[in-house]
């Protein structure tokens, strides 16, 4: 069972909107529910720092989120936080849906074929518009896989283990 108070990332700020002290926040999930629910948001500092902010207000704009936080008014003011990453409590956040993961939790997975050869360690993960796409780290390369439902077998969060079924040519050289 995963700790409800640890930490998850859910956005970043990718710069500021207008000269009054907004933000703006690119949502990791594209859900940005819990980020308008918000009323206290963890911005995590490039260099590792955390920090809690009360939020002031919140809303969508162009496919992101207009992030606004009290006492802060100022472009300048506001200038510093660029770059951080928000962070939630998990207990803030929704229990992820059927086949729904928390990148957090797909992190470190060890990443294996039915047949038992494995292939490395989830390492990153990145979005690509249409799916993410795993990075798997083994010994000797890295694979990019494709987080679609033909490729992804199984998610065994408990064993810490993901099964694919790679495509025609995605484990070759």
């Amino acid at each position: 069972m995963p700790d409800p108070d640890i930490l998850i990332t859910v956005g970043k700020i990718t710069g500021t909107h207008g000269v009054r002290g907004l933000l703006k926040v690119h949502s990791y999930s594209g859900n940005l529910e819990s980020l308008l629910s918000a009323r206290t948001v963890i911005l995590k500092a490039p260099g590792g720092d955390t920090r809690a902010f009360d939020v002031k207000s919140a809303a969508p704009h162009a496919g992101k989120l207009i992030l606004g936080l009290n006492d802060f008014d100022d472009i300048n003011q506001v200038m510093p936080l660029v770059g951080s990453e928000i962070c939630m409590p998990r207990s803030q956040l929704p229990v992820p849906g059927e086949d729904e993961y928390y990148w957090c939790d797909l992190m470190g997975l060890e990443v294996a074929t039915p047949d038992g050869k494995v292939l490395g360690s989830i390492v990153d993960i990145f979005e690509t518009g249409s799916n993410d796409v795993y990075v798997v780290r083994g010994r000797e390369r890295e694979y990019l896989i494709p987080a679609i439902a033909s490729v992804i077998s199984s998610i065994d969060l408990e064993g810490g283990r993901m099964l694919v079924t790679p495509l025609e040519g995605l484990l070759d050289l």
